[in-house]
């Protein structure tokens, strides 16, 4: 199920930014398969609003993997974009995720670091304990907040953002994300989809400097409602 405009969950905009609920699925920007990207739906939806001729500029800030939800920020204007991509270099924007996995971990709570090696070949990342050759440290902390039937709901925060690294680290202590195949969890979902929510971002305004955050509703399906 992709998007179209008429699909899209707006969460906040202004002269400056856009920020939207992906759904699982929708890709932020192209990509090989050619599929419409999200920065391209949305370009005809500002056009429509605002009866834009020609061009209109939006500038991806961040991206999610295609089988995540959440929270995605894009900027209007060229201004707004070089700022928020110096704040998210300098880790000035806290992201917040949801995550539904498979097993329990021993610790309520606990800050996981690994060294991340990415393997462009397959689209995967490899977590090792220690520093090896071409590895980039990834760091999380992640907490119980509830205990389903068969899995457990973590919330996660995001210290680094490195590739796949939530699916990647959650793996390596035996807790893949429900639906994730490609990091052991044994079962897709049935919409291709994984249980990885970008929840929460809490950051400064690019022009107006005031405090935004923004927290995107999860996706409707029995699992995510029993949260």
């Amino acid at each position: 199920m992709h998007s179209n405009k008429d699909n899209l969950q707006v969460l906040q905009e202004d002269n400056h930014l856009l920020i939207v609920n992906k759904r699982a699925g929708d890709i932020t920007q192209g990509d090989k398969t050619g599929d419409k990207p999200l920065n391209e739906i949305l370009k005809e939806y500002l056009k429509e609003k605002y009866n834009k001729p020609g061009n209109v500029f939006l500038g991806t800030v961040h991206r999610l993997d295609r089988p995540t939800s959440g929270i995605v920020i894009y900027a209007k204007t060229s201004k707004a974009l070089e700022r928020l991509n110096k704040m998210l270099r300098e880790k000035q924007i806290q992201k917040t995720y949801w995550a539904i996995v498979k097993n329990t971990p021993k610790k309520k709570e606990e800050t996981l670091t690994n060294f991340l090696v990415k393997n462009p070949k397959n689209n995967k990342s490899f977590a090792y304990g220690k520093e090896v050759k071409n590895s980039k440290k990834a760091i999380l902390h992640y907490r119980v907040i509830k205990k389903l039937k068969n899995y457990t709901l973590l919330e996660i925060d995001l210290e680094t953002g490195r590739h796949h690294q939530i699916r990647v680290q959650l793996s390596a202590i035996g807790c893949p994300i429900k639906g994730d195949l490609k990091y052991g969890f044994p079962r897709s979902n049935k919409d291709g989809s994984i249980h990885l929510h970008a929840r929460k971002i809490t950051f400064t305004h690019p022009v107006s400097k005031e405090t935004i955050t923004v927290v995107a509703p999860k996706p409707k399906d029995p699992i995510w409602d029993a949260c």
